[in-house]
């Protein structure tokens, strides 16, 4: 199973930004996808999740500014990001949960300017 995410770059405070994540291979039947960030010197944290029934979970930082997405037939996860913060700042992971494994995908670095 491999994953690519795509979607990071520079933006200013207060601006968007739509994180991608495709899974590809050995795909059979995703129950989670979710996003992960890690900011230097920080743990890596859950921003968000969503089921493969459409159920979705976030963390409190993020409520109400970003939204997850996925498009099962195109094994996509997607991370509107709205009212980006500098505190947004980060590396962003992709995760996939299949068959009770968790698949992580390279990162994409989002940088927020105050």
């Amino acid at each position: 199973v491999q994953l690519q995410a795509s979607g990071g770059g520079l933006v200013q405070a207060g601006g968007s930004l739509r994180l991608s994540c495709t899974a590809s291979g050995s795909i059979f039947s995703i129950a989670l996808m979710g996003w992960h960030r890690q900011s230097p010197g920080k743990q890596r944290e859950l921003v968000a999740t969503v089921t493969s029934t459409g159920n979705t979970d976030y963390a409190d930082s993020v409520k109400g500014r970003f939204t997850i997405s996925r498009d099962n037939a195109k094994n996509t996860v997607y991370l509107q990001m709205n009212s980006l913060k500098p505190e947004d700042t980060a590396v962003y992971y992709c995760r996939i949960f299949q068959r009770a494994t968790n698949y992580w995908g390279q990162g994409t670095l989002v940088t927020v300017s105050s």
